[in-house]
């Protein structure tokens, strides 16, 4: 078991759902710094079950009430991608820290009236882009940070396979589910170019941009056959890095996610398992200086529980974020945008000039 810190945050997490169930309850629940305190759903039934399995000090099913507790240091919020961006606000009107699912939200307007909350309120927001929070994945960062030097290109690729579900259903806990969760106006399935781009496209993004900086234009193409979408994506960088992000849902294999990035004093490769698995990146980092190649274990893979620690430190101790922050969730909506644009009017698109929704 991890040891627990004297100092803990006092932890509330809005929606007892799927992605709560699977990921942050537990999280809350074993974090060192953390404490889960309050749990919230308009969902009867779940706020029961999840309450007397987790033991929180305090239930609610309104949300409004929960935020209004004093005792109360920071939210998760753990809900549909349509809620991120209004629980987000109440949480920071309210004083609360807030650790939100990825996307942060579904239009550029939207997220861009966040960050200026965030700014206003001088609080902690992070965003859950928990690959960040992949011990391989940090390892490669440092690398990029430290040693490499210039970065010629980076190649990444994110490919949903078509047996996920059945590797999935096999060790995530069996979901809780009711008729009386709370579910956004339109239906998030309802156009799956959309959803396949927010629900997995957002973690290509990101994890470019941990990597490599900031993006600053698009050239997108998507081909969809059989019931299968895959977008090509040129990206630029503003340090000067090119790169090519290949998104596809789903492909006639195993799942097959990782990246390759050459620089001048190194290049990296990297194979990266599905988040369920809980394990770290198998990551090469080559150093040119003496021809050696070295692969980090990463033995602790909980991208989850190791995210909210870190959000928690943020919080506690006032230094720098590891994780995403607010303008990291901008640009991820923002790159978005851009490549569902590109896609519609077959050309380069850059990031600055972008409006809308995803």
């Amino acid at each position: 078991m991890i040891r627990k810190q004297d100092r803990r945050l006092k932890v509330g997490i809005l929606g007892c759902g799927p992605i709560a169930q699977f990921a942050h309850f537990e999280s809350a629940a074993k974090a060192r710094n953390t404490d889960l305190y309050a749990i919230c759903d308009v969902a009867e039934d779940l706020v029961q079950r999840m309450g007397d399995t987790y033991q929180p000090a305090k239930r609610y099913r309104d949300y409004d009430a929960m935020l209004a507790d004093p005792a109360l240091d920071a939210v998760i919020i753990a809900t549909s991608d349509a809620f991120h961006v209004p629980a987000a606000l109440k949480a920071l009107s309210a004083g609360k820290h807030v650790l939100c699912e990825k996307p942060i939200g579904l239009a550029v307007e939207d997220v861009e009236q966040l960050a200026a909350a965030v700014k206003r309120s001088g609080l902690v927001l992070q965003v859950g882009h928990m690959k960040r929070f992949d011990p391989g994945l940090e390892a490669a960062r440092d690398f990029v940070r430290d040693e490499m030097g210039q970065q010629l290109a980076l190649k990444a690729w994110y490919c949903d396979s078509t047996h996920r579900y059945t590797m999935t259903d096999a060790v995530q806990p069996l979901p809780i589910l009711s008729a009386g969760a709370r579910k956004p106006a339109e239906n998030p399935k309802a156009d799956l170019r959309r959803y396949f781009m927010l629900a997995h496209g957002s973690h290509l993004v990101d994890t470019a941009r941990f990597l490599c900086g900031e993006l600053i234009e698009v050239n997108a193409r998507l081909n969809e056959k059989f019931g299968a979408y895959s977008w090509f994506v040129d990206v630029a960088f503003a340090n000067g890095c090119m790169g090519h992000l290949d998104l596809t849902v789903a492909v006639r294999m195993d799942w097959h996610e990782g990246l390759t990035l050459y620089g001048e004093n190194g290049s990296i490769t990297a194979k990266t398992y599905n988040p369920w698995y809980y394990k770290s990146s198998d990551v090469d980092i080559f150093h040119e200086k003496d021809a050696t190649s070295r692969r980090p274990l990463g033995a602790d893979g909980h991208f989850y529980r190791r995210q909210l620690e870190g959000f928690a430190d943020a919080v506690l101790d006032g230094g720098p974020m590891r994780g995403a922050d607010v303008h990291d969730g901008v640009a991820s909506v923002r790159a978005m945008v851009a490549i569902a644009q590109s896609v519609r009017e077959g050309r380069s698109v850059r990031l600055a000039d972008v409006s809308g929704p995803v």
